[in-house]
């Protein structure tokens, strides 16, 4: 296994080499960027302040967040801020879909802030977004990457229902680093609720991520592997955890290129039927590239019934 590297070898405030992204020159980029504030959109590309918003908005691409950009919980890896949520925005479904008609997307991602306020999670309203941007192009590839939704699956099978084609929902790091990294969250929930997804609806495709450089071990990533595997997660993005500001937990260690490289390969030997693996891997990055449209083995998962 190729060497690792960490905070004890690298000054804490310097990002390494391969985490270093170029400032965006392409026309594109601000069209993208002027698109989505003309029609008062949240992504996740700005509120999360994901490394790749500069490349993904270069691509005309987005992941849209729903429901408001004021989130329930305060996980302390995440940049998206933390305060009492607005009212729902009845009329954003149609803001999303028309943004997804002007960007002519072919693979949609829509998340969303945790809204324990709600009864139902937010559950409704993924599912009035799921449906207004398939009515602008059946063919449309859905992806939703949603909250646990506190376990409740009367509310998972509302979002399910809307029959979204790739179900996403981050484990984000090992069971022992979970209690201090993710708020309110629990680890055993989350790989409860993608196993009830495949259980609800056992032909869409399940996905999850991991954020690596937090303490965890390789045995322990190795072992939330194995935990994803078995509620039947068939796509796994691995990422470098980034700190977004001095409030946040801190970076433990840098992990090499070669690593992400041979987690990958291990992955795949565990069965995983997609994985993408390297330091500014996010959940959404180019997730077109591991659409079910791509894949034979999921081309019957295209449209879920």
């Amino acid at each position: 296994m190729p060497p690792r590297i960490s905070n004890s070898t690298l000054h804490q405030t310097r990002k390494p080499t391969w985490i270093k992204v170029r400032l965006p020159s392409n026309p594109v980029f601000f069209s993208t960027k002027g698109l989505i504030a003309d029609l008062k959109l949240h992504t996740v590309c700005e509120s999360a302040q994901c490394p790749n918003r500069w490349e993904c908005w270069s691509r005309g691409t987005a992941t849209f967040m729903i429901a408001g950009d004021r989130c329930t919980r305060a996980c302390r890896f995440c940049a998206v801020s933390t305060a009492k949520p607005l009212p729902l925005e009845e009329d954003e479904p149609r803001r999303i879909a028309e943004a997804v008609r002007r960007m002519n997307l072919k693979h949609v991602v829509i998340t969303a802030v945790a809204r324990d306020d709600l009864k139902d999670g937010g559950a409704s309203h993924f599912a009035h977004v799921i449906r207004a941007v398939r009515a602008i192009d059946p063919s449309l590839v859905v992806e939703v990457l949603t909250p646990d939704f506190n376990g409740k699956e009367w509310a998972l099978q509302i979002v399910l229902d809307a029959k979204p084609h790739v179900f996403n929902h981050n484990l984000e790091t090992v069971e022992r680093l979970t209690p201090l990294v993710r708020s309110r969250a629990k680890y055993r929930l989350s790989l409860e609720v993608l196993a009830m997804a495949k259980r609800l609806r056992a032909n869409l495709v399940a996905k999850s991520g991991l954020m690596l450089g937090l303490g965890e071990t390789e045995s322990e990533l190795l072992q939330a592997m194995d935990d994803l595997r078995e509620t039947g997660v068939q796509v796994l993005t691995l990422g470098q955890y980034l700190r977004p500001s001095p409030q946040h937990f801190p970076v433990v260690e840098y992990i090499l290129p070669a690593i992400f490289d041979y987690y990958k390969d291990v992955a795949l030997s565990k069965g995983f039927e997609f994985v993408a693996s390297g330091p500014l891997v996010r959940s959404s990055y180019h997730a077109a590239d591991f659409s079910p449209l791509t894949f034979p083995n999921f081309s019957k998962n295209t449209n879920p019934g």
